[in-house]
């Protein structure tokens, strides 16, 4: 049995706390992205998932995630349930596995907290606490074993995610556009501009996303190692190219490039690098993150076209970067990193680019169906829309008896 490597605990340790602190930063730039009178709910939002996606992981999540459930590789088995006969000496591969479940806890956490970006302003606090720890247990926890799980099916079948587009990117991306289609769009939607109040804060809220994004993808290595350095570099390049294109965009496009577009580029050349980062060389980074910029600039209109009311473009970027990672592993896979398996573009043929395709819609058509479902029965049980009257009065008041300024409650009107 390999033992506890002391290097690769304290890396894993520090990448843990790296990816808590995104949690925080989504609620920042979440809470920059919204009107005045939604700040303090939306950040609120993201910070509630913290600890009732910590109950329901310890509880259920992590047990169903990575055991072996003897189900073909479709669902988890019981045997670490409240994390039962897991003790500090425990260990999972080089790492305490107490320490690998709070990790991936942590993956967990902040995949349910960019759900809420869709329904912004509009949703009601006591049935958003309700759907995060269902949520976590009956879409995350499943789609993580099928990925990441011991003998998941996916994992078997040879597709690869690094460290979270199908997982989290993807995931997120579906069931947020599930969200957003049963609660409907929000009030002026389509006529009021209802742009971000605190682009300071947007910024602020990338710059501690993309700090905690190295813990997120470089932790993944589980080692403090030429890969984990290499994964390091990839997310970087990626976040670089993913302003960069996304920037050029705006500027071919709208004449001047904006501080909003260089925060949501970062965004989505980090959303793309996510699955790719531990299988695409630095090249291979500069065309992921490039990609994901400029096809992510161009999805975040679709909303208006299909009227669909993804407040804060999670679908945009997070589900379409996703795809853009996932898919590209299939292309710019190389044996140096993943020691094995190629991409299209390095001799490996077609297999790859299949294996990732099938993934990208089994899991965004899991995602999307079941959050659906779960969005639609908390709906129809508790109401999952406030009032109109409340959302005109803004959800910071009526749901919390807050306002987040001096000023007091502005209204949309």
């Amino acid at each position: 049995m390999q033992s506890i490597d002391p290097a690769a605990t304290a890396w894993l340790l520090a990448s843990t706390a790296l990816v808590l602190l995104m949690t925080p930063g989504l609620a920042i730039f979440y809470g920059g992205m919204v009107r005045t009178t939604g700040v303090l709910n939306m950040i609120m939002m993201s910070f509630i998932s913290i600890p009732l996606v910590t109950v329901a992981w310890l509880l259920l999540g992590y047990t169903v995630a990575f055991t072996d459930g003897g189900t073909g590789g479709l669902l988890g088995g019981l045997d670490h349930i409240g994390l039962l006969g897991i003790t500090p000496s425990t260990n999972h591969g080089p790492v305490p596995e107490l320490l690998y479940a709070t990790f991936q806890l942590s993956f967990a956490i902040i995949t349910a907290a960019l759900v809420s970006g869709a329904i912004a302003d509009r949703a009601k606090f006591a049935a958003w606490m309700v759907f995060v720890p269902l949520w976590a247990i009956v879409v995350y926890s499943v789609v993580a074993h099928w990925v990441w799980g011991p003998d998941g099916w996916l994992a078997r079948l040879g597709v690869l995610d690094y460290a979270g587009g199908l997982v989290v990117e993807i995931v997120s991306g579906s069931s947020a556009l599930a969200l957003a289609l049963v609660l409907g769009p929000r009030i002026g939607f389509k006529k009021d501009a209802m742009r971000p109040h605190n682009l300071p804060l947007v910024l602020l809220g990338v710059g501690l996303l993309w700090f905690g994004w190295f813990g997120f993808n470089a932790g993944s290595a589980l080692a403090a190692n030429g890969t984990a350095a290499a994964i390091f570099l990839n997310t970087l390049v990626a976040g670089c190219l993913g302003m960069l294109g996304w920037l050029a965009v705006e500027r071919i496009r709208d004449g001047k490039p904006t501080t909003f577009g260089a925060a949501s580029g970062v965004v989505a050349g980090l959303v793309a690098i996510t699955p790719s980062c531990g299988t695409v060389n630095t090249f291979g980074a500069t065309v992921v993150g490039l990609a994901a910029g400029v096809v992510c600039s161009f999805a975040v209109a679709a909303k208006f076209r299909f009227n669909y009311d993804d407040s804060l473009d999670v679908v945009g970027v997070h589900f379409v970067g996703g795809i853009v990672g996932v898919f590209l592993i299939g292309l710019l896979a190389t044996a140096v990193m993943t020691a094995g398996p190629q991409g299209l573009l390095y001799g490996g043929g077609l297999a790859q680019l299949g294996k990732q395709s099938l993934a990208i819609v089994v899991v965004a058509v899991y995602a999307f169906s079941v959050s659906y479902a779960l969005a639609k029965m908390i709906d129809r049980f508790m109401g999952f829309r406030v009032s109109p009257e409340d959302e005109i009065t803004g959800v910071d008041f009526t749901q919390h008896a807050e306002t987040a300024y001096a000023e007091g409650v502005q209204g949309h009107q």
